[in-house]
């Protein structure tokens, strides 16, 4: 009787030590996991970031040649001309800082403050192109406009995308239980939205009127 109720008594340490390794066993696979969609949705986010600058860059390439072809015309102008270039050249050093850390909540509101400057200026000179029919005629001007155009679009795009990845991770991270183990892995914060003024402004091309 002895013997047979230490067997007993030994089987059930054995069954619950099981028992217990299984349970910690998934709860360490469960953890993991948070861990790792984690770091999914953060490395997608950066990626469509990525995509963003991309269209960012290609903008900021376009602007300077837009605005080498209407000095031309704009003689009178150069104040307009150059806000536009000040602006171009700030909204590019804040890309390359947002580029550098997407996480940062900082340098994406100063990226997006930027933007809303170079979107002002850009309609500021697009009323000014106005007054010079030859200028909107010009082959040139014209075949800039539609790639800054497309450009904007693709811009938009891509910010549409990068909005939703983060939404989705920010979700994440603030649900239970993920919640209690994000700020242990280093996911204190939300991934800030990027968010720009009405983009009209890059939008509009002058228009032909013959």
């Amino acid at each position: 009787m002895t013997l047979t109720t230490g067997l007993l008594g030994l089987s059930m340490l054995v069954i619950g030590g099981v028992g217990i390794a299984v349970l910690a066993l998934v709860a360490i696979m469960y953890v993991g996991g948070v861990y790792n969609k984690l770091v999914m949705l953060k490395e997608r986010y950066k990626n469509g970031f990525a995509q963003i600058e991309v269209q960012l860059k290609r903008r900021y390439d376009l602007i300077p040649n837009l605005v080498e072809t209407a000095k031309g015309y704009m003689k009178h102008e150069q104040g307009t001309l150059q806000a536009v270039v000040e602006a171009r050249n700030a909204a590019a050093t804040a890309m390359k800082a947002a580029a550098a850390d997407p996480g940062n909540a900082d340098a994406i509101r100063a990226l997006s403050g930027a933007e809303g400057a170079l979107m002002g200026a850009m309609q500021g000179f697009n009323v000014v192109v106005e007054q010079y029919p030859d200028l909107k005629a010009n082959q040139n001007m014209l075949s800039l406009q539609e790639e800054l155009t497309s450009t904007e679009n693709k811009v938009a795009f891509s910010r549409q995308a990068y909005n939703d990845i983060v939404t989705t991770y920010n979700t994440y991270r603030k649900q239970f239980p993920p919640t209690i183990f994000a700020g242990m892995f280093g996911h204190h914060t939300d991934a800030p939205l990027l968010e720009f003024e009405d983009s009209e402004a890059m939008k509009a091309a002058p228009k032909i009127e013959f």
